[in-house]
C-alpha cells in the first residue's frame, strides 16, 4: 500500500505491474480492497491503480466533519490523477464509483482516456427517466435504503444497517450471501452511510450524458435488481458512441462474481483501436 497526499488528505492506494495506467474507483461501503479478485488479469500488461477515497478504509468516517461529499471525492481524484503525473488515464468506476467516474469526466475530461462505468449508481432526472415499462414514480433511483441503513446504524444496529443496505441493491438474502472478508470490508466502512445521505449527488441528465467525450464502455450485471440496469440502459443510450456488456450469472458485484468475464470485458475494450469504438459489444 502506498499514500499520495491529496487536498490535505493521505489517500491510500494499491499500485501493481507496470504500462498504461488504469485507475480503480471503488463504491459504496467498499475500498481498494474491492478489486482483490481482478488485481491480476487488470494488471496484466498495465499499471493498476485501486485508491480508497476519503473516509473509507484504512480512513476513518465520523460523518460529521462536512467532508464526505461525491464533490470532495471528484475533485481528490482530480488532484490524485495529477500528482501521479502520468497523463490521462483510462478510468474504471464501480456503483458510486461510476458515478464518480462520470462527474469527473464531465469536469476534466483531458483526465481520461477510456471509461468503464460498472452500474454507476444514482437517480435519473426527468430527461431521462423513461417513458415505456413500469411507472417508476418521480425521484426514481434516490436509494431510500441509504437513509434506512444509515438510521440503523446510528442506533447500534450495524449488522442491520449493512444487511438494509447490501439487500436494498441486490435482493433479500444478500447479505448472507456474502463470503467473510467482504462483509468484513462492508463493517470497515459503514459509517460512511451516515455521510452518504447527504453527500450531495446529483441525478443524471441527457445532457451530461450526452456531453461526455471519452470512449465509454458500460457493464452490467444480468441478475442485478431493480434501478441500477434503468439507470445503465438510460445512460449507454445518450453517451455518444457508448458500447454495453452485461456479464452472465452476475449481479451489481459482477467483478467479483465473474472476475473472468468481467476482466476480458474491460481488457478487450481498453485494447480496442478508435476506428472501432462504436456500437455495442453485448
Amino acid at each position: 500500500m502506498k499514500t499520495l497526499p491529496v487536498n490535505g488528505f493521505d489517500m491510500a492506494y494499491l499500485d501493481i505491474g507496470q504500462g498504461k495506467p488504469l485507475l480503480c474507483i471503488h463504491g459504496s461501503l467498499n475500498d481498494f480492497r474491492a478489486w482483490m479478485p481482478v488485481l491480476k488479469p487488470l494488471s496484466t500488461g498495465r499499471r493498476l491503480i485501486a485508491p480508497s477515497l476519503r473516509h473509507y478504509f484504512p480512513d476513518t468516517c465520523s460523518g460529521t466533519d462536512g467532508t464526505f461529499t461525491m464533490a470532495q471525492h471528484v475533485e481528490d481524484v482530480i488532484a490524485f490523477i495529477e500528482a501521479l503525473d502520468v497523463g490521462p488515464v483510462d478510468l474504471v468506476g464501480h456503483s458510486r464509483g461510476g458515478h464518480l467516474a462520470f462527474r469527473l469526466s464531465l469536469k476534466r475530461p483531458d483526465l481520461v482516456d477510456r471509461m468503464v462505468l460498472a452500474e454507476p449508481g444514482g437517480a435519473l432526472d426527468e430527461t431521462l427517466m423513461p417513458t415505456d415499462g413500469p411507472d417508476l414514480g418521480a425521484g426514481a433511483g434516490t436509494r431510500a435504503h441509504v437513509a434506512q441503513s444509515a438510521e440503523k446504524i446510528a442506533a447500534g444496529d450495524l449488522e442491520g444497517g449493512l444487511r438494509a443496505f447490501i439487500e436494498g441493491i441486490n435482493g433479500p438474502g444478500a447479505w448472507d450471501r456474502l463470503p467473510a472478508a467482504d462483509r468484513q470490508m462492508r463493517e470497515d466502512n459503514a459509517t460512511t452511510l451516515l455521510a452518504q445521505v447527504n453527500e450531495g449527488r446529483l441525478p443524471f441528465s441527457r445532457a451530461e450524458a450526452e456531453a461526455l467525450t471519452p470512449p465509454t464502455l458500460f457493464v452490467g450485471g444480468a441478475d442485478t435488481p431493480g434501478m441500477l440496469p434503468v439507470v445503465l440502459r438510460a445512460l449507454a443510450a445518450h453517451v455518444p458512441g457508448a458500447k454495453t456488456v452485461i456479464i452472465p450469472e452476475a449481479g451489481h458485484s459482477m467483478f467479483r462474481q465473474q472476475p473472468r468475464a468481467f476482466g476480458d470485458a474491460v481488457l478487450a475494450f481498453l485494447a480496442e483501436t478508435p476506428s472501432s469504438m462504436r456500437g455495442n459489444l453485448q
